[in-house]
């Protein structure tokens, strides 16, 4: 072989340039998870929090988008100043039974309008250089041992920088019968019974490799089928894929880290029907998620983070849409908040940063939380740097 990710290309465990790979042995047995897990899900394209999080009260809310604003009598009012996009019913539901929490102007200093590299900078939880880790990664570089049949799985072809760090990295894994089916073909399980007793380094890792794939596909399909789920999901990849954690969890696999997308928020025109068909996919799924996971038992150790790129510019352009801006909401949901409801300002249309709005919370403080609170693990070693830490864990 060339090189190592040659070989893996022609045994199909690699697309996309994406290795589906971290370091583990063998699987489990099928017991209740030992660990606290968190799902996070990556609303792409860059969410009008504006628009879904809505100043219904403030006049220079109109003023900026006398086209796309939702009125007041549409809002799903949270409180005298601020209610949810009308397409979120089911969220504000979570939200009245107290398991939401809503942080406004979210963001970090010299933010950046590009989907890349502001995505890049919210992965890697370093907005200052060009590390090419990701903040979940480096967590499985400090809390995993090297012999977890699958600390983070993304429910994706490829795998995101969120969950690859300097020496562990998480699973890509799409669905989970169809993974376990790739690996079961009898030419690759040949070669990964067989081994290799030679002394070429680089053929020993790769046989290693397949090795050590086929017992997490195994370990995952095992808890995926062991699980059950109740309840209606969204009829979309979305709904699909927090469908699938859900059996996962259910199944008492013990995966730390749950990672999916929901794509489509680049709204520069006729934003308003189509952010709110997005808005109710992704509510009416989490809804779903929450119950199932309620039903199961599980939703106390569950931790779920909601978070988007940027914002959108406060003035609405000529097409019926909002163009690129900075400081945006971010949700966190779980069974075991101990600070439910909006939290921190609303929203400020007086003092805006060159249209934008300006942020006040600094995402690294959301994530240094998790790490400290609810991950147990020190977020200076992850973050590169202390941050204050909030009081929804």
């Amino acid at each position: 072989m060339e090189n190592r990710r040659d070989f893996l290309k022609s045994i199909g465990l690699v697309t996309a340039g994406t290795v589906f790979v971290p370091s583990f042995l063998h699987a489990n047995n099928l017991k209740k998870s030992t660990h606290k897990r968190l799902v996070v899900i990556q609303l792409s394209g860059g969410n009008d929090g504006l628009n879904t999080v809505v100043p219904y009260r403030n006049d220079d809310y109109y003023y900026f988008r006398p086209q796309i604003a939702i009125s007041d009598s549409e809002v799903l009012r949270l409180d005298d100043e601020l209610g949810l996009n009308p397409g979120m019913s089911s969220f504000r539901k979570l939200f009245d039974e107290g398991y939401v929490s809503i942080y406004n102007n979210v963001g970090y200093p010299n933010p950046n309008r590009s989907h890349f590299r502001a995505m890049d900078i919210w992965q890697s939880g370093m907005p200052e250089s060009k590390e090419q880790t990701g903040w979940l990664g480096r967590y499985l570089d400090h809390a995993c041992s090297g012999d977890d049949p699958a600390p983070a799985i993304e429910l994706e072809s490829k795998l995101s920088m969120s969950l690859k760090g300097h020496r562990e990295k998480g699973l890509a894994v799409e669905n989970p019968e169809r993974f376990y089916q790739s690996i079961k073909d009898p030419q690759i399980s040949q070669i990964a019974d067989k081994g290799y007793s030679g002394n070429n380094s680089d053929l020993g890792y790769l046989y290693k490799v397949l090795n050590n794939v086929k017992h997490s596909a195994s370990y995952i399909r095992e808890h995926y089928k062991l699980g059950k789920t109740i309840g209606a999901y969204p009829l979309n990849q979305f709904g699909n894929d927090l469908k699938s954690i859900a059996r996962m969890i259910n199944g008492h696999i013990d995966t730390r880290v749950f990672y999916v997308s929901l794509t489509g928020f680049d709204t520069h025109a006729g934003q308003p029907n189509k952010q709110r068909n997005l808005l109710k996919l992704y509510s009416d799924g989490v809804s779903a998620f929450v119950k199932d996971l309620k039903n199961s038992g599980e939703f106390e150790d569950t931790l779920i983070l909601t978070f988007s790129e940027f914002g959108r510019r406060v003035k609405e352009n000529g097409s019926r849409g909002t163009d690129h801006g900075k400081a945006n909401n971010v949700f966190v949901m779980g069974g075991s908040l101990k600070e439910a409801g909006l939290q921190g300002k609303a929203p400020d249309l007086n003092n805006l940063d060159d249209g934008d709005l300006d942020f006040n919370i600094d995402f690294r403080q959301i994530y240094a939380t998790i790490l400290n609170k609810w991950m147990n693990t020190d977020h200076t070693q992850v973050l590169n740097g202390k941050f204050n830490t909030l009081g929804f864990i």
